[in-house]
């Protein structure tokens, strides 16, 4: 830019006859201002300005006020397009790094969704098929092989539901461009299935719905459900209970979840260890707008309640 400045002024300062010579300048102040130098660009126009202003001192009788102020405004025009050029170029630039960062973000949240999925299909179906199994060994060691087929079918359900599960899951990661899932998500109807499992593996669940039953959003019932299978699995890998009750509440615009036992959990609440699943829990209510609680139960042990706003869903 110096020296195409330079170049120009001096060129003009010697009188010579206005041309292309204006091209090689405008080219370069429109660069020089793209690339973030404006002042350099504003003091190589200012240099053309004064060259073009000796020359007609020096060489002509008169000003030509008309040659004076149609170079003074070609270069303005030129500047001026050239600082829109480079503002346009700024705002692509943000627009384009915006939306990286979105993609990053919605990536981040996708990868700790599926985590976060991950940890509760593993979690549950491990804890009751551990259960399970060491109930059919007992079983199995006092020769009470009739009631071994039992546990033995709960812990091929239990599999083969945790392997469909997973088996969705590493499709999600395989590939981008793979197909949609096309089984249908987690809902709030399958609960039963949690509640019959946990009887085989030796905890008592009674599942109780207040309020008027009806569908909810996807988001919504798949939370519910998690909240529910983690909770669940709690009691079965902690808690030493017998028996748990699990409380639907739905409300106008709030679903209420409560899970109780009669375990060992709720003398310790305070000092209670929050490990993944108790944080996975919180993570999704508040994801919808609700929240979790831990208390201890009046039955003794620990009782999980979390509120989820439903949107007014009907």
């Amino acid at each position: 830019m110096a020296a195409t400045a330079a170049a120009v002024a001096t060129y003009l300062a010697l009188a010579f006859p206005y041309g292309p010579v204006f091209v090689g300048l405008a080219v370069m102040l429109v660069a020089t201002v793209v690339r973030g130098h404006r002042l350099v660009a504003w003091a190589g126009a200012a240099l053309v300005l004064v060259g073009n202003l000796v020359g007609r001192l020096t060489w002509f009788d008169t000003l030509s006020w008309n040659s004076i102020g149609g170079t003074v405004a070609w270069t303005v025009v030129v500047l001026s397009l050239a600082e829109v050029f480079r503002g346009w170029r700024e705002r692509v630039a943000a627009a384009r790094a915006a939306a990286m960062e979105s993609r990053r973000r919605r990536a981040g949240e996708e990868r700790l969704r599926i985590a976060q999925e991950l940890h509760d299909v593993v979690a549950h179906h491990m804890s009751l098929i551990n259960v399970q199994a060491g109930v059919a060994l007992h079983l199995a060691q006092r020769n009470q092989t009739e009631q071994v087929e039992p546990a033995l079918q709960a812990i091929k359900d239990s599999s083969k539901e945790a392997l469909g599960e997973l088996r969705s899951l590493i499709d999600v990661l395989r590939t981008e461009d793979g197909p949609a899932p096309r089984s249908p998500g987690a809902t709030i109807a399958a609960l039963d299935d949690i509640v019959d499992r946990s009887r085989l593996a030796g905890l008592e669940v009674t599942k109780t719905v207040t309020g008027l039953s009806r569908p909810l959003p996807a988001a919504v019932e798949l939370a519910a459900y998690r909240i529910v299978q983690e909770a669940i699995t709690n009691v079965v890998r902690h808690a030493h209970a017998r028996s748990a009750d699990v409380v639907l509440g739905y409300g106008e615009e709030v679903l209420t979840i409560s899970v109780d036992d009669d375990g060992t959990g709720g003398p310790s609440v305070e000092n209670l260890k929050r490990g993944n699943g108790i944080h996975g829990m919180t993570e999704r209510a508040r994801a919808l707008g609700g929240d979790l609680e831990l208390r201890r139960s009046a039955r003794g042990g620990l009782r999980v309640t979390a509120r989820i706003p439903t949107g007014g869903a009907a």
